[in-house]
């Protein structure tokens, strides 16, 4: 195994809790997030669902003042990174070498609820009332730079756009920055804000997002499930502490895991399909385990990108046997979308926390309503359907996939191991 890099700090806005301990105990309970869409009024939409964030304040985390000049995505983004920097124990930290801290976060879509009512009101009353602060909210970077400001941090920033993998390959670009040498600590992770009329218009026209369960919200995200219709929009952000051991060990931090390998690689195939087989995905795995310095068998857990759609789960199931080979029929799998919806860019660091606390607690979280897996279509393996397990493992993957071939791999290691 290669250095690995100390994980000291977790922070989570999720739909399915606001802090770590309430997400975790909802995700290995099996609670689900999703229900009738309340952002905006869906009624003439063919999907009228999603996994919003609930009971957000963001005064708990930044000055209101402050919090008004962010985009929504920025302002979950600098709330999780708050928690994971008072996990790490870096808000009573002193020494910190702050040009020697970094930013790296994974976005897809940017403060799109911006771009959509100062677009409305060009349209209304002309360019000359649009708010002028605009561009500044909507862009991808903003959430980066508004981290930095929050912590005085003088590192690099930067933002990681891969869709669905942007969490991810964040986590992977902010191991490449910490190995390096060049910084001590990253605030690493991804963060989503764009459950809008307009990108669930544009997701229903692609003909991706559930339209069966309406009526039944919460049953609606039902990965390498027979009946699965499509994904469930999420949303919110997932942010990792992370750094070189030395300094971790130096300032006496807790490691809640060491984060251990990174694979990527790009399907080169379709705009939003991903490749029939899964071969680039697979060596997207092997890539994370050579990285990591380990075998397909050293791998207990693997969080499964898991959308529910008709082509990934499928894809999915293939690509985890080409690459594990004979260890995957006795891989304990989850897609803990099923209780989160999809959140985008948020998504991969999000289920990077899940390794960790599967690493922590010995609990695997469920798939939920997997009641009749799709056995025609490949979906036979260890799903982990329904209801948590225990079981102690000793290293935990995820996987994320992205549109445009996009596929990053994340590799965890408990750190008594």
């Amino acid at each position: 195994m290669r250095e690995p890099v100390a994980v000291t700090g977790l922070g989570i806005i999720s739909p399915i809790g606001n802090s770590i301990e309430e997400f975790w105990t909802n995700c290995t309970e099996g609670k689900s997030g999703i229900g009738p869409v309340t952002h905006f009024d869906a009624s003439h939409l063919e999907s009228r669902i999603a996994a919003e964030v609930r009971n957000f304040d963001p005064g708990l985390y930044m000055d209101r003042k402050e919090a008004r000049k962010m985009a929504l995505f920025s302002q979950y983004a600098v709330a999780a990174a708050v928690q994971a920097w008072q996990d790490a124990g870096l808000s009573s930290a002193v020494g910190i070498n702050y040009d020697r801290v970094g930013v790296v976060l994974g976005n897809g879509i940017g403060g799109l609820e911006v771009f959509c009512d100062s677009h409305a009101k060009m349209l209304n009353s002309g360019p000359d009332r649009i708010p002028p602060m605009t561009i500044p909210l909507m862009i991808a970077n903003e959430a980066a730079g508004n981290v930095a400001m929050r912590f005085g941090i003088h590192g690099p920033a930067f933002t990681q756009v891969t869709a669905c993998a942007s969490g991810t390959d964040a986590l992977g670009q902010a191991l490449d920055l910490l190995r390096s040498g060049r910084v001590d600590v990253v605030i690493a992770g991804g963060t989503e804000a764009a459950i809008t009329e307009f990108a669930m218009g544009g997701f229903c026209r692609l003909k991706a997002l559930s339209t069966a369960f309406n009526d039944q919200p919460e049953r609606a995200s039902r990965p390498f499930d027979r009946d699965r219709d499509g994904f469930v929009i999420g949303e919110g952000a997932g942010i990792l502490v992370l750094e070189r051991m030395e300094h971790a060990k130096g300032r006496g931090a807790r490691i809640r895991a060491l984060f251990a390998g990174y694979g990527a690689s790009c399907d080169a195939y379709h705009l939003t399909a991903p490749h029939p087989e899964g071969t680039f995905g697979a060596r997207a795995i092997t890539a994370a385990l050579d990285d990591a310095g380990l075998a397909p068998q050293d791998i207990g857990y693997y969080n499964a990108h898991g959308t529910g759609t008709e082509l990934n789960d499928p894809m999915e199931s293939a690509m985890v046997r080409t690459a594990f080979g004979s260890a995957a029929e006795q891989l304990k799998i989850s897609s803990t979308k099923s209780m989160t919806g999809h959140c985008i860019a948020a998504a991969g660091a999000i289920e990077a926390i899940v390794c960790i606390k599967a690493l922590e607690t010995g609990v695997l979280p469920p798939t939920i309503h997997l009641d009749n897996p799709d056995i025609e279509a490949g979906c036979t393996l260890d799903y982990i359907p329904n209801r948590a397990i225990r079981q102690q493992v000793r290293v935990a993957m995820s996987a994320s996939l992205g549109f445009g071939g996009h596929n990053g791999v994340v590799v965890f290691v408990r750190p008594d191991v």
